[in-house]
């Protein structure tokens, strides 16, 4: 399905920011439109928190350097998204319906994974379209299991804000993906299969200087920088029983990952002095450095009674002090702090009406 959809002369995209508008404005007298009716009794580290979107899956969103934008990414078949699209928003001012989100990516192919580069002006993104413009087929649902697929199409871009591409980053059929930018503006940590497994590497802002990271078996990514940039936080699956490796290698034979076991890993940039943060079970992901450098926000489902119930959790580097932060029935995840530290943006499914939609919140932090 081509997503430039034309109805009376409008884009598909166009369309999109109306229904953010309306929908929005219909929601207006609504208790939980934004404020503290939005959190939860126990939530002490979040004030006045906002909700932003309003239907459809929206995730990953990440701020600028400047703290006054978000890039993520959004799916919504009913707006004519079938798939993720990559979207830029400006939030600087207090009339965001003013200027609702652009859509960047082009409407080909899967884009995941934006993130801005030094200075606000490009963003980088990972991308299935030189694949094919088509969606790539979602891997078929399994009772009582759950996968990630890893496309070998993806390769990584840069393009300006308004979605112009600058720069092919890789170049291969395989698996790159998952970029993040270094606080200090010298380096991109990315998730890659080059090496036969699925492990971190880092590359300079051009693409060049190639560098292997992780090694261990299993499924390495999501990682982040800290905010000295001098180490890495990421997810890991790292199985370790025969019968966990069989199925590791042969789901990713298949181009798939089971996310359900994953712990939170840290490591210097180089690779060097790495070490196991979480030791909780089930799924632990979404990991970001806390402001202070010192401990880590993840999400995870570790004490929930429903596997499918994530919530924010924080831990210190030593992997002491854990200690619950969200406390949403059905999922918290993404989250990231603004590099000036003062506020958090996440994804929920909170106050959403009962239905699936995921949507973007920001909150004032609280330490």
């Amino acid at each position: 399905m081509k997503f430039w959809i034309r109805t009376l002369g409008l884009s598909a995209a166009l369309l999109a920011s109306f229904a953010f508008i309306n929908q929005r404005a219909a929601l207006s007298d609504a208790p939980a439109a934004d404020g503290d009716s939005l959190k939860y009794p126990q939530e002490k580290h979040l004030n006045n928190l906002r909700m932003l979107t309003f239907e459809g899956e929206n995730a990953e969103a990440y701020w600028s350097f400047d703290n006054k934008h978000l890039v993520f990414q959004r799916t919504n078949p009913e707006q004519g998204i079938p798939c993720d699209r990559i979207y830029r928003w400006d939030i600087s001012g207090e009339n965001m319906e003013s200027h609702p989100p652009v859509q960047i990516s082009n409407g080909e192919g899967r884009t995941t994974c934006s993130y801005f580069m030094p200075g606000n002006a490009s963003i980088i993104f990972a991308s299935t379209q030189a694949g094919g413009k088509e969606c790539p087929e979602a891997p078929e649902r399994t009772k009582g299991a759950y996968y990630w697929p890893v496309y070998n199409t993806y390769d990584i871009y840069v393009s300006d804000v308004n979605g112009k591409i600058l720069k092919r980053l890789t170049q291969r059929k395989g698996y790159d993906a998952e970029p993040t930018v270094s606080p200090k503006g010298d380096k991109i940590v990315f998730t890659s299969d080059r090496s036969g497994d699925l492990e971190l590497w880092t590359m300079d802002l051009d693409g060049g200087n190639l560098n292997q990271v992780t090694y261990g078996l299993g499924y390495d990514g999501g990682a982040f920088f800290s905010p000295d940039g001098s180490q890495l936080v990421f997810r890991s699956s790292r199985p370790k029983t025969p019968e966990a490796i069989k199925e590791y290698k042969e789901l990713l034979a298949k181009g798939l990952v089971k996310p359900s076991d994953m712990e939170i890993y840290v490591c210097n940039v180089d690779g060097s002095n790495l070490r196991q943060i979480t030791d909780l079970g089930r799924a632990n992901w979404a990991p970001f450095f806390h402001p202070s450098g010192e401990k880590i926000l993840f999400s995870s489902n570790h004490a929930s009674e429903r596997i499918y119930q994530f919530n924010l959790w924080m831990i210190n580097l030593d992997g002491s002090g854990l200690e619950r932060v969200t406390y949403d029935p059905v999922f918290d995840a993404f989250p990231m702090f603004s590099f000036d530290g003062k506020k958090l943006v996440f994804s929920s499914n909170r106050h959403n009406g009962g239905t699936r939609s995921t949507n973007i919140f920001i909150a004032d932090w609280v330490d």
